[in-house]
């Protein structure tokens, strides 16, 4: 048995932009969730490679920034 789940191609996520975002620019982050995995990516850029980091790990780091 394969432990493996196959996940969408990363440009099919449903990807969500900060509410504190503005359509100027700035420096904003794109989040995709899934159940095993958080997809980060530059707003900018999105076509760059995004960031796959586990649900704690996100929980935590949003946790922290918003101190």
């Amino acid at each position: 048995m394969n432990a493996h789940v196959q996940q969408p191609p990363i440009d099919e996520l449903a990807w969500r932009k900060s509410s504190y975002s503005s359509e100027e620019g700035g420096e904003c982050v794109e989040v995709a969730a899934l159940p095993g995995t958080v997809h980060v990516r530059d707003s900018k850029d999105t076509t760059r490679a995004a960031l796959a980091v586990d649900p704690t790990a996100w929980t935590a780091f949003v946790k922290f920034a918003a101190l």
